[in-house]
């Protein structure tokens, strides 16, 4: 049984959303305000979390922020009430995983909580290695063996989500909506385009590449020999 912490200040909203996941089999465990949410989640180490945007105390935003510093990797859905783009691209970009504007369809919350839940779990360690390759997820630098790889933050975010599955293959879809937070397809070539320049910066010229391009299928980091 899945542990959902809800953080929702308002309690016809939260009884209902707490209706619904008891129904689907969730264990959820409330918090009315940002202070007591932000306590319950360093306590009860929940397996996810729904946070509205806007709640007494201490904000949901930032309650998100404190424990992403503290190398909280919770998967976490966003509810607020303000829908604009700017406004979901700041939740995501906080921290958040997701994000849903008010009012919304209950079954839609739960699948998206579902499908959360679904993501792998990401690891805690503060430095991820894959051959000679290092990442510093604290400092946010990067070295390959003595060289120093300077990266900017969407190619930062880009790296770690390859070093974290090294060996698999990642299409362009999947890359889109886990490093981009896109919630469909679109047609661009975003995804060639910022993976050209991370080649560039990891492979250099006399290295023997570890960034692989599968013709139609996607991309793969490995290790180099």
């Amino acid at each position: 049984m899945a542990k959902i912490l809800l953080i929702e200040d308002d309690s016809e909203t939260a009884e209902e959303i707490r209706d619904e996941l008891f129904e689907r089999g969730f264990d959820v465990e409330w918090a009315a305000d940002g202070i007591e949410g932000l306590a319950k989640a360093r306590s009860l180490q929940p397996d996810a979390m729904i946070v509205d945007r806007l709640l007494p105390g201490i904000d949901g935003l930032t309650v998100i922020e404190t424990l992403r510093k503290e190398q909280v990797r919770t998967p976490v859905l966003v509810l607020s009430a303000l829908g604009a783009v700017d406004d979901r691209v700041r939740g995501l970009r906080m921290g958040g995983d997701d994000y849903l504007t008010k009012p919304f369809a209950i079954v839609e919350l739960v699948a998206r909580m579902e499908a959360l839940l679904r993501r792998p779990v990401e690891s805690r360690e503060t430095t991820l290695k894959v051959g000679e390759l290092e990442l510093d997820l604290i400092e946010r630098t990067a070295r390959r063996g003595d060289r120093e790889i300077e990266l900017l933050p969407r190619e930062f975010r880009l790296l770690e989500y390859m070093m974290r599955r090294a060996d698999q293959l990642l299409t362009r879809a999947m890359l889109l909506e886990e490093v981009w937070h896109y919630k469909f397809v679109p047609a661009t070539n975003l995804v060639d385009v910022h993976m050209g320049r991370l080649r560039h910066k990891v492979d250099g010229p006399n290295e023997t590449p570890m960034i692989h391009n599968v013709r139609g299928a996607g991309f793969i980091l490995r290790a180099s020999p």
